[in-house]
């Protein structure tokens, strides 16, 4: 049976080794009706809970019969059920985004670790398409992902390597707007690739194959520049032409909402090239901050964990910050670094992230992996040195960023708990 390869693939994979609390996108098509069977079936062998998430797009008559139905279903199963009605101008992307932004604040709000979509073979190939048709770069030709980082934790497709013909008919909901040709993914499923299959009936096949080809490559691609600070403009500006726009590109894929058009990548290039310093706006609620020697993307309006107010601890001086006394000198027990520039005690913001040396990691991706709790991840202290964040403190545990052996050491940073 299908879901029993389904079901080697997840534990062989270890898909949900890390979560407890999974959250499941259901639209009531058979493709999700069959994810929500699938992980009803089996949630005691995976050890996890499970949770629905609804959008009713408001879009046809049967929307709310459909989205009562799900509601019923979900609670004589004893599964939360959470919903919203789409709201603003429709479009396929429009519903895309409200969707997503929807999943990410239910499993903020909720603390789900997981969202899961049921995104099958097919939807590979047509996705392929779908962005080579709209002139996507290169670096993005690469499918859908198993799994990736989504909200805090993450978002996972347990079905791409079957076909949707292999599903279960299973009771779902017939969405007639799936088969207008006014929306570009149903030109592209019902038009374009069965007519480009006429001239290869291993197009599909091909496109599938072509996304996970390019996106061995760019993992490749990272794990070698993996090392390289891009942000340090002296090193970066000393680059060829070439690797600029690589490492840039694997910089600007830690923003994954910034969405720069080829244009204002190239802009954004003339930015880094030139001696001015820069604090100004990118797109969609990000900026570019840029100094002498370095320059780094954040958000214009940072969501934070922590509502913990700044400290600036300049060196040779005391300070006392949430219960800990630091102490920065020349000498002494503690931390030592490279630097005596001002260390900022703060609170953590979203895209941090630390090096540990043959790795970085972001903190939301530390904090769940380290199981840390809710409470004590929003506490957290965080010392940032000239942009780099060099330890994390939390209740029970200091996380050290990791120096070049080679480098000297110039001060000490003495942290000790009041």
């Amino acid at each position: 049976m299908i879901y029993q390869k389904l079901l080697n693939e997840v534990i062989n994979n270890h898909f949900f080794d890390q979560h407890n609390k999974v959250l499941i996108a259901l639209s009531g098509g058979v493709d999700s009706m069959n994810l929500l069977h699938f992980l009803s079936l089996y949630q005691k062998d995976l050890g996890i809970s499970l949770g629905i998430a609804h959008i009713n797009h408001k879009q046809r008559p049967e929307s709310d019969i459909e989205e009562n139905y799900l509601r019923n279903f979900a609670e004589a199963q004893g599964y939360p059920f959470y919903h919203m009605n789409f709201s603003g101008i429709f479009s396929e992307k429009a519903a895309r985004d409200f969707r997503y932004d929807f999943f990410e604040k239910v499993m903020f709000e909720e603390s789900y670790t997981a969202l899961v979509t049921a995104h099958h073979a097919d939807d590979q190939a047509e996705t392929m398409l779908l962005k080579l048709l709209r002139g996507s770069r290169l670096r993005h030709l690469t499918g859908i992902k198993a799994v990736q980082d989504f909200g805090p934790g993450q978002l996972i497709r347990p079905f791409l390597t079957i076909k949707k013909s292999e599903l279960p008919d299973v009771f779902h909901f017939e969405d007639s707007s799936n088969q207008s040709l006014n929306y570009f993914r149903n030109r592209v499923r019902h038009d374009y690739l069965p007519q480009l299959e006429k001239e290869n009936p291993q197009f599909s096949k091909y496109l599938t194959e072509l996304a996970r080809e390019n996106q061995i490559f760019q993992v490749a691609l990272v794990e070698l520049t993996s090392k390289m600070d891009v942000t340090d403009l002296k090193f970066f500006k000393s680059q060829s032409s070439a690797l600029k726009e690589v490492l840039l590109g694997n910089y600007l894929e830690e923003f994954p909402k910034l969405q720069l058009s080829k244009i204002q990548f190239t802009h954004l290039l003339t930015l880094l090239e030139n001696d001015n310093t820069y604090q100004i706006p990118l797109k969609n609620g990000h900026e570019l901050v840029k100094n002498e020697k370095k320059f780094y993307i954040q958000k214009i309006s940072p969501r934070t964990d922590s509502t913990l107010i700044p400290k600036v601890l300049k060196f040779q001086e005391t300070l006392i910050f949430q219960g800990y006394r630091f102490t920065f000198l020349e000498t002494g027990e503690g931390i030592e670094l490279p630097s005596k520039s001002p260390i900022f005690l703060r609170g953590r913001k979203p895209q941090d992230k630390i090096d540990f040396g043959s790795f970085s990691k972001k903190l939301r991706r530390l904090f769940i992996d380290e199981k840390i709790p809710k409470k004590e991840r929003t506490k957290a202290i965080i010392g940032e040195q000239e942009g780099q964040i060099i330890f994390v403190q939390t209740a029970n545990n200091l996380y050290l960023r990791k120096f070049a052996e080679n480098g000297t050491m110039k001060a000490t940073l003495g942290i000790q708990k009041l």
